[in-house]
């Protein structure tokens, strides 16, 4: 009868999603509304929905009940009571790597074919190596924290004391299991920083240096902003976002890490902000630019599943806008960092071809960080310079 349960609880779950909330955001309203789900409940239901999405839209013709036991059995090394009864003859083999199972899957099932899970292949940024990138999808990424790298035997002694497993990936990154509640085994909130590993690995281009005029032009909750101040504490920094809320939580997260000095303003990039801006001028442009969010869809397979390739034109047409409304306020000699966390190449190379065959821009360098690799998110950074104006 449990197995029923579980079905009925799914099937519910699902029927009532449409992709327009985050999912986990969805979640913890669903939840509320339905008190009568007990927290056994609540933890099998947030792993079905999960796993169910990171199937993409591989064997879509079959009941969604064997898609999920099939996404089930890929994604976790633990048994379920869907397993059990719709997949029962791969249920032994749960504990095999991911790669072992897909070859198992694709076994029992010929008409599986792992590209279906990430249907936009034609869109990917060149270097991508797709025998990696696609069975990636079936892990979830870890959960990254920057720690000063004096303060990190500090963080690392909490953990132990909580027995929190962790790697130490470098002297400043730690990486611990998703869904750590730091809050309840770090007792001080000034000691690190939640940021993928990837996004700290875009410092490397940034480059600031002592006294510099910076801008983080889309600088929404200020991740990339606290990695700058921690590269060089001595900087003036104006930061700026469309969205009220996103810096409110900016400027909490700068209280907390004893940030005071900066400068911050509602700016909406698709504006002339002339009369706002008209006599700054920046040694250091950070653009993370608003995307598909590709590169992150392993934390967020629902958005995997609902997209829709005529969206990425649709952001490539904002990216290059918001681009060509900052760039006139940098300094000649001076860096523009483009980011983005997509793996689509419409979003990444072709907007820097773009910048740099359009604007007295010269391409530095540039990257696509494959944090599907380390457990982490994908992103894409290059560091243009602005040309000094001839004659």
């Amino acid at each position: 009868m449990k197995v029923e349960h579980h079905v009925r609880a799914f099937e519910q779950l699902l029927k009532s999603y449409d992709g327009v909330l985050p999912l986990h955001r969805y979640l913890f309203t669903y939840f509320k509304q339905n008190k009568q789900m007990g927290s056994s409940d609540r933890r099998w239901a947030t792993r079905y929905i999960y796993s169910f999405f990171r199937l993409g839209k591989a064997l879509s013709k079959l009941d969604n009940l064997e898609r999920l036991a099939i996404a089930d059995f890929l994604c976790h090394d633990t048994t379920s009571l869907i397993i059990s009864k719709y997949l029962p003859k791969l249920e032994e083999s749960i504990s095999k790597a991911v790669n072992d199972k897909i070859t198992l899957v694709k076994k029992n099932y010929p008409t599986f074919k792992l590209e279906e899970v990430f249907p936009f292949n034609v869109e990917l940024s060149d270097g991508i190596e797709k025998e990696d990138f696609y069975p990636a999808f079936f892990v979830q990424p870890d959960l990254f924290i920057r720690v000063k790298e004096t303060h990190i035997q500090a963080v690392i002694n909490q953990l132990k004391a909580n027995e929190v497993s962790y790697k130490e990936v470098s002297s400043t990154t730690l990486a611990l299991p998703n869904g750590t509640k730091l809050e309840q085994v770090i007792n001080d909130l000034r000691l690190y920083q939640i940021q993928d590993l990837s996004s700290q690995q875009t410092g490397a281009y940034y480059e600031p240096k002592k006294y510099d005029y910076w801008w983080d032009c889309c600088a929404a909750s200020g991740g990339k902003s606290l990695l700058l101040h921690s590269l060089e504490p001595n900087i003036e920094l104006l930061v700026s976002d469309v969205r009220e809320n996103s810096l409110s939580n900016l400027q909490e997260r700068f209280l907390q890490s004893g940030i005071k000095k900066y400068h911050l303003k509602v700016i909406d990039l698709l504006q002339n902000n002339d009369q706002i801006l008209h006599h700054y001028e920046f040694d250091g442009i950070l653009l993370d630019a608003p995307c598909s969010g590709s590169g992150t869809w392993r934390r967020t397979p629902e958005m995997l599943y609902y997209f829709e390739k005529y969206k990425i034109e649709n952001y490539v047409k904002l990216q290059k806008a918001i681009a060509a409304n900052v760039v006139k306020y940098l300094k000649p000699g001076k860096p523009l960092i483009y980011m983005t966390c997509s793996v689509f190449k419409a979003e990444n190379e072709d907007v820097v071809n773009y910048l740099v065959d359009n604007f007295d821009l010269k391409l530095e360098k540039m990257e696509l960080i494959k944090g599907y690799t380390d457990k982490a998110d994908s992103m894409f950074v290059a560091r243009l310079i602005k040309q000094e104006k001839v004659g």
